[in-house]
């Protein structure tokens, strides 16, 4: 159970809410709008794409903690995560990552011919984010596609194809994430500067990059309403639309270029009531 408890650490679980919410709404659209691909109960193809969800969770974590676990090992504010503080060996989080990685394939495989063949793509993209800020300020939007992709698969395990609504709600995840990482990243802005990474904090001020955020929530915004027109737009769906919104705004208030102290509580607590309270409106808005 140790041993459980300690490669578990590596993998953040309570970030799940920023994904796993819209792939639930992903999988919903394409039971309502589109006849199941698969004959097979949906509860069944349900457990597959929570499935595929947490492979590919455990698999991006613990790729991101092993590739930078001698950048975290410099940083104080990463210092004690667990291959830079000697709980986990480094080999061993790479085994970790690799048999999720497969497991995340081996799954996808049994769902359907476009889930199998796409796989291998959504894995790339999600664990390239790791090296990104060695290369581009725009690893931000790299994240937000990572995540992005979850409605898209989720979609794609009901119907066996893809269409533009959950595109549109990968948008929607892409550039609210985005938007967020841009102020998680204000944290480690000098840090970076200092060791050549990249952020959008890093290669512009506090001020500009708070700006390009709240540009990123204004783009979420804008593809909620463009999704909103492929829902049934009951009360449901514009409630949780209003108190995502209204999170997003609340977040921009609490985080300014002289206020960073609430930045913990603007990414984890704010986006987290944000990404929940939006899919359940959706979700509830879907079924009924």
């Amino acid at each position: 159970m140790n041993a459980v408890l300690k490669y578990a650490s590596l993998v953040k679980f309570a970030h799940t809410v920023f994904a796993m919410p819209f792939a639930m709404v992903g999988f919903v659209y394409g039971l309502r709008y589109a006849p199941l691909h698969n004959p097979r109960w949906p509860y069944i193809v349900l457990v597959q794409v929570i499935l595929c969800m947490v492979f590919a969770r455990n698999a991006a974590m613990g790729f991101n903690r092993w590739a930078d676990h001698r950048i975290d090992a410099e940083n104080p504010r990463t210092a004690g995560r667990e291959i830079p503080a000697g709980k986990i060996p480094a080999r061993h989080a790479l085994w970790f990552v690799a048999v999720n990685a497969l497991l995340f394939v081996a799954t996808a495989a049994t769902i359907n011919r476009l889930a199998a063949i796409l796989s291998p793509v959504a894995l790339s993209v999600i664990l390239v984010y790791s090296y990104c800020k060695r290369f581009t300020p725009l690893a931000h939007l790299v994240l937000g596609l990572s995540l992005g992709i979850a409605p898209v698969g989720a979609y794609i395990a009901v119907t066996g194809r893809i269409a533009l609504e959950p595109c549109i709600l990968s948008l929607l995840v892409m550039t609210w994430c985005g938007g967020f990482d841009i102020i998680y990243a204000l944290q480690d802005a000098a840090f970076d500067r200092e060791r050549g990474l990249h952020s959008i904090p890093a290669r512009f001020s506090a001020r500009t990059a708070l700006a390009l955020s709240c540009g990123l929530h204004a783009v979420s915004v804008a593809a909620l309403l463009w999704f909103a027109s492929c829902c049934p737009g009951s009360a449901w769906f514009w409630t949780g639309a209003g108190i995502f919104t209204g999170l997003l705004v609340l977040e921009h208030l609490l985080v300014t270029p002289s206020r960073q102290r609430n930045i913990g509580i603007a990414f984890g607590t704010l986006n987290g009531l944000a990404s929940l309270t939006l899919a359940a409106g959706i979700i509830v808005d879907l079924l009924k």
